[in-house]
């Protein structure tokens, strides 16, 4: 069906809009960084800085170490995320291409967890971690996330669309079963590992909860947890917490640029098939 060009018009605008209003927030405060104090308190406020300054950055890594906190996050955001993608790609291909008892229950198994607030089991995975002496370590914050029912899930979807053919004839031609997962499997789910490492990535990145519970040491904090050196008892230095934001947006944005040639594909092709 070829749509119209009246009805383009009028879906472009529309979504036109809606990407302005949800990019406005992110834009007023990569402006506000910019902006001189009296600026930033002046009202009316005003649309744009003058002069432009870039003082507010300065000023927030010298009010603290922010290379050992971007270190930090850097550390736990890749481990993270990398195994991520090696056991959620394991567990969706033996569910997706492997026949065996269970594997039905198993499935529907991870799938219910969804419906488990991730506050609800934060307190048991604090024990767990606590009783193994990972507490105030980093790895506190990089096991716990390392697999995910989202991740299981899709990956397993996207695996149904390979042909079961395909991996029959590597396995005449003497291919075992590691081979099979290395050479074909991961290869071919690119699109949906890319989905899958931007996901993880922002997840990763962006979280503050966890990381708050699980770190007490402010040599391991994150990135996010340093930005809470910013808001006083009394008063917050919006100045460089802006700054300071702006830049924690940027690895995101790096990461989704990346991949996001994949994102689009990965994410139709791992509702295709049930």
């Amino acid at each position: 069906m070829v749509m119209k060009p009246m009805v383009k018009v009028v879906i472009y605008s529309m979504l036109s809009v809606a990407a302005v209003v949800w990019l406005l927030p992110v834009l007023w405060v990569v402006i506000s960084s910019l902006k001189t104090n009296s600026d930033l308190y002046s009202f009316p406020p005003k649309l744009w800085p003058q002069p432009v300054t870039f003082e507010h950055f300065k000023e927030a890594f010298s009010k603290g170490d922010f290379g050992l906190y971007f270190m930090n996050s850097t550390i736990v955001t890749v481990s993270s995320t990398l195994l991520l993608l090696l056991i959620n790609s394991m567990a969706g291909f033996a569910l997706a291409k492997y026949r065996f008892r269970g594997s039905a229950i198993i499935l529907i198994a991870f799938v219910s967890t969804l419906m488990i607030p991730i506050e609800v089991i934060m307190i048991p995975i604090f024990k767990v971690l606590s009783a193994l002496g990972l507490y105030n370590s980093l790895l506190a914050i990089i096991i716990p996330p390392a697999a995910t029912p989202t991740g299981v899930f899709l990956m397993r979807q996207y695996l149904l669309s390979v042909p079961d053919e395909l991996l029959e004839a590597a396995r005449m031609d003497g291919a075992g079963e590691w081979k099979i997962y290395w050479s074909i499997i991961l290869p071919i789910a690119k699109p949906i590992l890319a989905v899958l490492a931007i996901f993880s990535f922002m997840w990763r990145w962006d979280d503050f909860v966890w990381p708050l519970i699980a770190i007490s040491d402010p040599s391991k904090y994150t990135i996010q947890l340093a930005l809470s050196n910013f808001i006083g008892e009394y008063n917050v230095d919006w100045g460089s917490l802006l700054a300071m934001s702006v830049i924690t947006m940027l690895p995101v944005l790096i990461v989704f640029m990346v991949f996001q040639r994949y994102f689009v594909s990965g994410m139709i092709t791992s509702g295709m098939k049930g």
